[in-house]
């Protein structure tokens, strides 16, 4: 079975989002930029398409032409799952999530349902929410 993979619009910031990522998740960070392609609607340098590869995920992204409505961090959600073997490395990636600009949205803690749950708006506006399994 093939997961969902997120894709990511950012506006003038997906290189600098990816290499954040990658800095968070490690992993391989390819990008081609509009340049790469000849396209003279973008900035040269702009991404045209990112792909991270890192911890079995991948997380693809680009910048989104001008010509394209756009509104940061809108209607996305990133889930980081995993159980009670992996908290310490989930609570890593929380906290370097944080890091730089980032807003806890919930910290970090036991809920109710029993899991270790929290969420964080990272520097970029986009949200994510971490769980660790408990049983």
């Amino acid at each position: 079975m093939t997961l969902p993979t997120p894709y990511l619009s950012f506006r003038g910031q997906a290189r600098e989002a990816m290499e954040f990522y990658r800095s968070v998740f490690g992993g391989d960070l390819t990008i081609s930029t509009f340049g790469d392609f000849g396209y003279e609607g973008m900035p040269a340098d702009a991404v045209m398409h990112s792909t991270l590869t890192a911890g079995g995920f991948e997380v693809m992204a680009s910048d989104t032409p001008d010509s394209v409505p756009f509104q940061a961090g809108s209607q996305i959600s990133l889930s980081l799952a995993g159980t009670k073997a992996e908290e310490e490395k989930l609570r890593g990636w929380f906290g370097k999530l944080a890091d730089g600009g980032g807003t806890v949205t919930m910290p970090l803690e036991k809920q109710v349902w029993g899991d270790v749950y929290g969420a964080v708006t990272d520097r970029f506006g986009l949200n994510w929410m971490v769980d660790i399994g408990q049983a």
